[in-house]
């Protein structure tokens, strides 16, 4: 299956959780035959099958622990999907410099790199070039920093599921 491995540890997390607070879960959660592959197959059949591009939380984990619950339940077939997980990232003030100064000497390195022995830069062909690797330095910040938290979520043992925004886009 090509599901997200980021969104099968946000299930398993929250599962994980409910089964640490709620005993009877946990001896559900238990059943032989029943993993986390088949539940995220059943929980994308299920989406897929609904027609909606997006679930909150709530109705994701209903699923999921739905699945659980069943003693016999069609997973259907694997299921190829691309599953987003929003998670608000803010970069701290010193995140967003370090991305502008690497911006700015990868830009300059890349145009005078490319232009050797060609022509001249201006000040404003400089500028330009700058600014778009530091939209692209940005960029890869936000996802680096996405990456740490979705990390850190999972590693993080919680009782509320609101870490993750929106588990479909």
């Amino acid at each position: 299956m090509k599901s997200t491995k980021a969104f099968k540890d946000v299930i398993k997390e929250h599962l994980d959780t409910v089964a640490a607070a709620d005993p009877l879960f946990a001896e559900t959660y238990k059943k032989p035959g029943k993993n986390i592959d088949d539940c995220v197959t059943y929980i994308l059949n299920a989406v897929q099958k609904s027609g909606c591009a997006g679930f909150s939380d709530d109705e994701v984990f209903g699923m999921a622990m739905h699945y659980y619950d069943e003693e016999k339940i069609d997973i259907g077939k694997p299921v190829s999907a691309k599953v987003i997980i929003n998670k608000a990232i803010e970069l701290t003030p010193e995140e967003i410099e370090e991305a502008n100064k690497k911006a700015r000497q990868s830009a300059i390195d890349k145009v005078a790199s490319e232009q050797a022995g060609k022509v001249k830069l201006s000040e404003e062909d400089i500028e330009k070039a700058t600014e778009k690797a530091r939209e692209l330095s940005i960029e890869k910040a936000i996802s680096e920093q996405k990456d740490k938290e979705i990390k850190k979520s999972i590693k993080k043992k919680t009782n509320s599921p609101a870490d993750v925004q929106s588990l479909f886009d």
